[in-house]
């Protein structure tokens, strides 16, 4: 199950173009089978996320892809915030044995670098303290071609904020060998 917001609820894409259609292809593709459940909730944040994870877990699931953040940072929430409620999520997979992947999002500079560290900081701590797999950046494909001097514009859709279908590839490219061996793992520990 991935468990996130817009990014992977697909916003503003036809259904087999959004991240979780696209994830689970791209694992079938390399030898897993598997089904990912589409938990993205457009507008989600940190909060929304702990606050419908009830009903979220009333389907029984392997394993989740903890996909949050994005929401929080385009509101300013102090992350403190964010981190109690990414938190509560892992606590309660840790509770129910479901193991977790987080999935997280640098923050940009526009709040200071306090909040810059701290937000970026939670992903890395929270990953620690469950001892859960954990990927930096979502948007990785986007900030490498930046970090080159080169526009991503060509991977957005036009309100600058989600992937268009080609950029959701580029991510499932980046992060699908990372899911792929976090899976592979939970397949080796149960044989």
């Amino acid at each position: 199950m991935a468990l996130g917001d817009s990014l992977t609820q697909g916003y503003g894409l036809p259904t087999d173009d959004g991240f979780v259609p696209q994830l689970q292809s791209w694992l079938q593709e390399n030898g897993l089978e598997v089904e990912v459940i589409n938990a993205g909730v457009s507008g989600d944040t940190t909060a929304g996320g702990l606050a419908r994870m009830d009903w979220t877990l009333e389907e029984p699931v392997n394993a989740m892809l903890v996909t949050l953040g994005g929401n929080d940072l385009l509101r300013g929430i102090n992350p403190a915030a964010s981190r109690e409620n990414l938190e509560g999520i892992l606590s309660r997979l840790e509770r129910d044995q479901i193991p977790a992947m987080l999935i997280g999002l640098p923050a940009p500079g526009n709040y200071g670098p306090e909040f810059k560290l701290a937000f970026e900081r939670m992903y890395i701590d929270l990953s620690g303290q469950f001892d859960v797999p954990m990927v930096p950046n979502f948007m990785q494909p986007m900030t490498d071609k930046a970090d080159a001097g080169a526009s991503f514009n060509d991977l957005m859709q036009d309100d600058h904020i989600h992937p268009n279908a080609d950029g959701v590839k580029m991510i499932v490219e980046h992060l699908g060998p990372q899911v792929l061996s976090f899976l592979k793992s939970l397949e080796n520990e149960t044989n």
